[in-house]
């Protein structure tokens, strides 16, 4: 979204100062620019208006927030007009509309032309389906609301269809209008429905209504709109609680800003989904120790007092195990097998953060169940939810680790392994209760 405000501000501020600009790029845009600015072509009356109407409603905002700014700012915009003359000053204005209603009929398109529009058709639905898509869900997050994308598709969808039937243009989102209707104080679809009546009561019976109404003045609504998209306190909380997502969202915004908005938001999604990779590669995992006077089991390395039942390897691993990381679980649990103080009899898996195992990962297990065997280490599972122990199923691994090997806790696994190895062991529950 911030992207976005920054395309819209790029578009903006040309029309704003007067100036005509013919580029597709942000940067071609903002050369050209800048070439016009230098050489004289900004109009300073359309500067004063446009800068007017900004001014307008940010006091508004400021002082009379339930006020109509942007209304007060083009009422404004067309009383300086009509009163001080400007279109003679070179202001641009909006001109009278044109009249009447389109006609209903089908498209004139015969066959042969079916096949010429099919690649155009394709690119225009991704980008609408992208825009509409991300403009909406994430306005619809800072305002605290849901949106179905699939009835956000089926309406753009009919609205197309209609407005073939009626020789229009192809339909989307709009990253201009949907802010300006925000920022005016719209809650609910029926934004749209009164904005359509207003135009249809302008075509029909007043179409010469706006013909005074600056263009710059509309370049200010939109500009203050845009600013209202872009969340300072998000992207700063960001910075500090990840800075990995941080670098994520510029990466999103240098490429919705400079490639496109199609473009940035794949690519800012292939790369969303690169670094979900790189997180569950290397997850973080614990060895798991008991501490008095607390339940449960916890991380060693964060409470140093932490006792360990001799020869029980208590390991947690906080990712799904699938082709990636598969083979570090393993190496790991030998590591933990090698590093420890006595000989290993039991490693329990804390397997509640495992939510699933792909193939890779089922043959990686089978073949650390045999290396552990071998060594006479028993591997056992705790807390394995019921559809991942389904996987192991099909995978004919729940058979060959046995399953008497997992467990519903890790507390049922701890005295299963006390039962079945004899070793002498009580925490600090068992002491309070005899005492």
């Amino acid at each position: 979204m911030t992207g976005v405000a920054l395309l819209i501000v790029v578009g903006q501020v040309p029309k704003l100062c007067g100036i005509s600009i013919s580029a597709d790029s942000v940067i071609e845009q903002s050369i050209a620019f800048a070439r016009a600015v230098a050489a004289g072509r900004a109009n300073l009356p359309s500067i004063a208006l446009g800068g007017g109407a900004i001014v307008v409603i940010a006091l508004g905002r400021r002082f009379a927030p339930r006020a109509p700014g942007s209304l007060i700012a083009v009422v404004l915009g067309i009383v300086a007009v009509q009163v001080l003359g400007l279109s003679s000053w070179g202001v641009k204005l909006v001109g009278e509309l044109p009249q009447g209603l389109p006609r209903l009929g089908l498209p004139d398109v015969t066959l042969r032309e079916v096949g010429a529009l099919v690649s155009g058709a394709v690119g225009i639905a991704l980008v609408a389906v992208a825009d509409t898509t991300v403009l909406s869900q994430s306005l619809a997050a800072k305002q605290g609301d849901e949106v179905d994308p699939d009835q956000e598709l089926i309406a753009l969808g009919a609205a197309n269809v209609a407005s073939g039937f009626f020789g229009g243009f192809a339909i989307s989102a709009s990253s201009s209008r949907t802010p300006v209707a925000i920022a005016a104080g719209a809650k609910t679809q029926l934004t749209g429905v009164f904005g359509a009546a207003a135009v249809l009561v302008l075509i029909v019976a007043g179409p010469g209504l706006l013909q005074s109404l600056p263009l710059p003045v509309l370049s200010g609504v939109v500009l203050v709109a845009a600013y209202g998209l872009v969340d300072f306190h998000g992207i700063r909380h960001l910075f500090s609680a990840s800075r990995s997502e941080f670098a994520l969202w510029l990466v999103g915004f240098l490429s919705v800003s400079f490639l496109g908005v199609l473009q940035g938001i794949f690519l800012t999604v292939l790369l969303s989904l690169g670094d979900f990779v790189r997180r569950a590669w290397r997850p973080h995992d614990a060895v798991l120790g008991r501490v008095s006077g607390l339940k449960g089991y916890h991380d060693i390395s964060r409470h140093p007092s932490s006792r360990r039942i001799p020869g029980l390897v208590l390991y947690r691993f906080d990712a799904p195990l699938f082709f990636a990381n598969a083979r570090h679980f393993r190496a790991r649990v030998r590591e933990l097998c090698r590093m420890a103080s006595s000989p290993v009899r039991w490693v329990v898996i804390a397997a509640e953060p495992i939510t699933d195992i792909d193939t890779t990962a089922a043959s990686v297990l089978a073949d650390l169940h045999d290396d552990l065997k071998e060594r006479g280490v028993t591997l056992v599972f705790a807390e394995l939810k019921d559809p991942v122990k389904d996987r192991l199923r099909g995978h004919k691994l729940l058979d060959v680790i046995g399953a008497d090997h997992f467990y519903p806790t890790l507390g049922t696994a701890v005295d299963g392994y006390v039962m079945a190895t004899g070793v002498e062991w009580v925490d600090w529950e068992e002491e309070s209760k005899r005492g």
